[in-house]
């Protein structure tokens, strides 16, 4: 029997990301991240993320901050999910307009010569913060009292 794979619900996903329900919602139905684990299924199922696509929103979550366009990060998602390097030892950055994976250190060079403010994202660091997130999230979930009391 294959091992079933964690998966995380909205409320986790929206409170560990940092964003909204509306925000998750809106790049569920245009296909921006979708729930690779479950999709709803109708009233009463819920959406099941896994930390893959957790990884993927708080990136976005990150990009969006530092003021790039939707369009430019759909195009960056994309471009993630054809890359055949892991996501964990990618790194991305920006100069605010355009998104760039440099190969090599002469690409990163090349980048900053261009004598734009120019930002980068180590999807690898990313993970990182989301993995301790979730940990103290999980340590502050408290067991639910028995029924009938005691004392």
């Amino acid at each position: 029997m294959a091992e079933e794979q964690q998966g995380y619900r909205v409320p986790e996903v929206c409170k560990a990301v940092g964003i909204s329900y509306r925000q998750l919602d809106y790049w569920a139905r245009t296909g921006l991240v979708t729930p690779s684990i479950r999709e709803a299924g109708g009233s009463g199922t819920q959406r099941l993320y896994s930390f893959q696509d957790m990884l993927v929103l708080r990136v976005i979550k990150k990009l969006l901050d530092a003021g790039v366009g939707l369009q430019q990060i759909r195009k960056a998602v994309d471009y993630l999910r054809e890359s055949k390097q892991p996501l964990h030892s990618t790194t991305l950055m920006s100069d605010g307009n355009r998104i760039y994976t440099p190969e090599t250190p002469d690409a990163v060079i090349d980048l900053l010569a261009k004598g734009q403010g120019v930002f980068a994202i180590a999807i690898g660091k990313v993970a990182s913060d989301l993995e301790g997130s979730l940990t103290k999230a999980s340590k502050r979930v408290r067991p639910t009292a028995r029924a009938g009391g005691g004392g």
